[in-house]
């Protein structure tokens, strides 16, 4: 598996923490982050859309993507998160990992495709645990099917 995709990292994240901030959810069905959402809400796990379109102006209504309140940033939250999962390209990745350590977050997940080691060097030397380039939906059919992997 390797350093980025610790099978206790994974685990811990998979079977013991369960609320999970989506970064770059939307309401666009057509997208993996949404896809993954409905995953992680079939799995039993909480979800709290992050996007810049959650900011609150003047006269808009709160926005709702798979019935959960969403925010604009995780500095918003008003409740503890546990994991934050991160679907941003690489070179943008990094500073959500930082936003995860500074609001207490328990688990950093980067997406497939998605890897900063500067990111992750930070976060694990924080005593975060974090796991890089690999999906919620690769590991639960990896645990569910070894065969599979």
């Amino acid at each position: 598996m390797g350093e980025w995709q610790r099978d206790e990292w994974v685990d811990l994240m998979l079977d013991d923490l369960g609320t999970w901030a989506v970064i770059g959810l939307s309401g666009d069905r057509g997208r993996t982050a949404y896809s993954i959402a409905e995953l992680l809400q079939r799995r039993g796990k909480r979800i709290v859309p992050i996007h810049p379109r959650f900011a609150e102006e003047p006269g808009d209504e709160p926005g709702e993507v798979l019935g959960e309140q969403g925010y604009a940033t995780l500095a918003d939250v008003p409740f503890p998160i546990d994991v934050v999962d991160v679907f941003r390209r690489s070179d943008a990745a990094g500073e959500f990992a930082d936003q995860a350590m500074a609001v207490g977050a328990k688990g950093v997940w980067f997406q497939l495709g998605v890897v900063d080691v500067d990111a992750f060097r930070r976060t694990t030397k924080a005593g975060t645990p974090m796991v890089m380039d690999t999906c919620p939906a690769i590991e639960w059919r990896r645990r569910d099917d070894p065969r599979s992997a």
